[in-house]
């Protein structure tokens, strides 16, 4: 049931987060079709609906339907045993919604859910228009001189020598991990605000990314071979200044992009 003005309801005893599993489980079914597996998808979607339900819920046997990235979104109950779970998922290009009403039978019944009524696609919201936030004042000298200990940090910390990565840690500091599974190519940008001896920092690092089970014999001067590719990603290191050198306490994601 909507509340005023778009404010959340108790779920008023419906088991949401039961409930919002199921509609997920059978929006995975329900979503992908084809005439080749009709037979196999009518026989999945009887665990889902009410005995006596047409055997494809309303599909006629032709066209094609595929999604991806199914997940529960939002719930909007009725009473302790009715509800309409939406569920986002990806076709093609394009984001959309599942609206799935479930029964839920109640504890004494055993404790099931059951598909109530005829889904609806509807498209998902776009993205929210983001606001351009400013960058803090940065430190040019403090940059200048993290840049190359950052970049044999990030070369280390992807190969896995963890005897080179310690030598850019903070005292008592370690840390996990790529074992290999990524190649550093090369530190793409680092904004270092102004500040003390510790600071929080950012840099864009561009990874190369393996496009088979072991390194191309073909390799190009940044190490990529035939299949390999780059992505660029975005990090927050807490680092220390002791004497003349940067040492890293902390890595995590960046968080929003500033500047």
């Amino acid at each position: 049931m909507a509340a005023p003005n778009g404010a959340a309801q108790p779920n008023q005893g419906f088991p949401t987060d039961r409930g919002m599993a199921f509609a997920a489980q059978f929006a995975g079914v329900y979503l992908n079709f084809s005439p080749a597996d009709a037979q196999s998808r009518a026989s999945k979607l009887a665990a889902f609906v009410a005995d006596g339900s047409q055997p494809q819920y309303g599909w006629d046997g032709f066209g094609k339907l595929a999604a991806v990235a199914i997940q529960p979104y939002d719930i909007e109950t009725t009473d302790s045993q009715n509800a309409v779970v939406s569920v986002a998922f990806q076709s093609g290009a394009r984001r959309f919604l599942l609206s799935v009403p479930v029964y839920y039978s109640g504890d004494d019944a055993g404790k099931r859910f059951v598909v109530s009524g005829r889904p609806a696609i509807l498209p998902a919201p776009t993205p929210a228009d983001l606001p351009q936030v400013a960058g803090p004042e940065v430190d040019e000298a403090a940059a200048t001189e993290l840049k190359p200990q950052l970049e044999d940090f990030f070369k280390n910390y992807a190969s896995g020598d963890t005897a080179g990565l310690a030598r850019y840690l903070a005292g008592g500091k370690s840390l996990p991990n790529f074992g290999g599974a990524l190649t550093f190519v090369r530190l793409e940008k680092l904004v270092v605000p102004v500040g003390g001896a510790t600071r929080d920092v950012q840099a864009v690092v561009t990874w190369l990314v393996p496009g088979g089970a072991t390194p191309t014999a073909d390799a190009n001067a940044n190490g990529q071979g035939n299949g390999d590719g780059h992505l660029e990603q975005a990090y927050r290191l807490t680092v220390e200044k002791q004497g003349d050198k940067w040492y890293v306490n902390d890595i995590r994601g960046a968080g929003r992009a500033v500047g």
